[in-house]
């Protein structure tokens, strides 16, 4: 049994807006990034996911002014990814009031930088995200992407989750394209595989549809539980969530 589940909800930014896929595109508007922060404190989750998924992409950096009104009002630790690609940018982000960075492309493409942002800000402020889909031909049977889930790399993902590992790095948060936005629940073998091969906390990303989807990822070793379509359309209310957890025997926050 992992230790306590942190529940976490995520806010995908785009143009200053918090938007929702599936399957990384069918992009559709979910309101105000201020507003949804203050509405999940309120609610009671345990951190807060704020990530620009087209800042790579784009080759930009995220918008910081946006993390900047965010900070303003929230109050619990919250994580800003996309367009982390150097010490400097991550800099901009934790300057501008984030509680961690996460960074995920230009963490595969030089892995040297994971080592480079703990440096310079401390294990506890980095998270290295990986975007995943199914490939049978992958040791794991799952291949990392990059470029916001766009872009193939013939790595496999959970020899690439023991590297950052290897590093430090305190949680790990991968994202399978194939529940993106689906509801159809957790991939739970990329979760167990990667949570019985590293010593980070595992975050369960992607595919979160129902209570059950969540109480599956915490038993299958995921100690932080993400979502966005379920909390921003108030499928499933947090205090809910936690009181079932509870009841299945999961310690919670």
């Amino acid at each position: 049994m992992p230790g306590k589940i942190s529940i976490m909800p995520c806010l995908d930014m785009q143009a200053g807006r918090v938007v929702k896929g599936v399957h990384f595109v069918d992009i559709a508007d979910a309101g105000d990034p201020v507003e949804c922060a203050k509405a999940y404190c309120a609610a009671g989750a345990d951190e807060l996911a704020l990530l620009d998924i087209t800042a790579t992409v784009e080759k930009r950096d995220t918008l910081t002014e946006v993390v900047r009104k965010v900070a303003d009002v929230c109050t619990i630790p919250f994580t800003v990814g996309g367009g982390i690609r150097d010490v400097e940018s991550a800099r901009q982000v934790l300057s501008a009031g984030a509680n961690k960075v996460s960074t995920s492309s230009a963490a595969f493409r030089r892995p040297e930088l994971i080592k480079e942002l703990i440096s310079e800000f401390g294990v506890d402020a980095v998270t290295v995200a990986i975007d995943l889909d199914i490939n049978p031909a992958m040791p794991s049977g799952y291949e990392v992407y990059i470029d916001g889930g766009r872009t193939a790399t013939g790595a496999d993902a959970v020899d690439f989750a023991k590297m950052v590992d290897d590093f430090g790095v305190k949680v790990i948060l991968p994202t399978s394209k194939a529940g993106d936005g689906a509801k159809t629940g957790y991939d739970l073998p990329v979760i167990r595989a990667m949570a019985q091969a590293c010593s980070a906390k595992i975050v369960a990303s992607g595919g979160a549809g129902t209570m059950e989807h969540f109480v599956e990822a915490a038993e299958a070793g995921a100690e932080i539980l993400l979502a966005a379509s379920v909390f921003h359309f108030k499928l499933i209310e947090i205090p809910e969530l936690k009181a079932e957890l509870k009841r299945r025997g999961f310690g919670v926050y």
